[in-house]
């Protein structure tokens, strides 16, 4: 399956935040466009998540810690952790995320929408 960007539609979560995401059976990958001061509040989910930060800088919050990855930098979240997110600045993110994020397809992702 071939996939260009610019026909994937582009989801305006919060004045902030946009998203455009695409699944699979078994994967959705999900490309965020953060301005900066954008924040993703604590949240968890089933899905595994790596985010890789194309441009900006975007930190992570846990509980326990924060990490902060810029350009060519991975962070992998584990399965129901606890995380928040906010953009240190214009930062544009993509995660990848199994299994696919089935909460984003059926509307259910209001913590993301303000």
């Amino acid at each position: 399956m071939h996939i260009d960007w610019s026909s994937v539609p582009l989801e305006k979560l919060s004045p902030l935040i946009d998203r455009q995401f695409v699944s699979t059976d078994n994967v959705t990958v999900a490309r965020f466009f953060l301005r900066k001061g954008a924040t993703v509040p604590e949240h968890q989910h089933v899905n595994e998540q790596i985010a890789f930060v194309l441009s900006g800088a975007l930190k992570f919050i846990f509980r326990d810690k924060s990490v902060t990855i810029r350009p060519g930098e991975t962070l992998c979240i584990p399965p129901n952790v606890p995380h928040a997110a906010e953009a240190l600045e214009d930062t544009i993110d993509l995660d990848v995320f199994t299994p696919p994020r089935a909460d984003w397809t059926s509307g259910n992702d209001s913590y993301l929408r303000k």
